[in-house]
């Protein structure tokens, strides 16, 4: 009786103390992660001190975004195109109205706020109004492409990757029996 009372003890006492070393160690692990983060903020205020922000003047990357945004709101004249990689070239499909879609774009937000009972809220899917839940990512892209047999433009759907333009790529265009001259790569700065 006496051994298993002593037993028990020198269990209890091992246990108290293996939580005395894991409360220890996590409270250094924290006082720790405390000092490096204040050194790192430190740190940084150093260096705003001495570099400062960009002097950005011109805005042209927000200019250029800005561009973009209303070059799509035109409902201007395209030419349609896919690459081609067996030969390097670009397979001209036809001319095309816009720059096209990608398929996973949403008309309504993908999530909204359900309430979880006891003031909590978690963010759950949110279908579409045709009451389909659109993919995180997908391949395919919408285009209002002409109709060669009519005039009208009838949204076609495609799954490889593919190029809408402005202008078209004669020189890049696949040719009937030989590969066409291959895109330039952009220069690196």
């Amino acid at each position: 009786m006496k051994t298993a009372v002593t037993c028990m003890w020198t269990t209890l006492g091992a246990l108290l103390a293996a939580l005395l070393l894991v409360h220890c160690s996590e409270d250094a692990q924290t006082v720790t992660e405390r000092q490096q983060a204040d050194q790192q903020g430190a740190s940084l205020q150093q260096a705003n001190a001495q570099i400062g922000m960009p002097a950005i003047k011109d805005f042209q990357e927000k200019k250029m975004v800005k561009d973009l945004y209303e070059e799509r709101d035109k409902a201007i004249g395209t030419y349609v195109y896919l690459f081609n990689e067996m030969r390097s070239c670009l397979m001209y499909l036809g001319p095309a109205q816009g720059y096209g879609l990608p398929y996973g774009t949403q008309y309504t937000s993908p999530t909204r706020l359900s309430s979880m009972g006891g003031g909590g809220y978690i963010q759950v899917p949110q279908p579409e109004p045709n009451g389909l839940y659109m993919p995180a990512s997908a391949e395919g892209t919408w285009v209002m492409t002409k109709n060669p047999e009519a005039d009208e433009t009838k949204a076609v759907y495609f799954e490889p990757r593919v190029i809408v333009s402005p202008f078209r790529f004669k020189a890049q265009e696949c040719q009937s029996d030989q590969a066409a001259a291959p895109l330039p790569l952009p220069k690196s700065k």
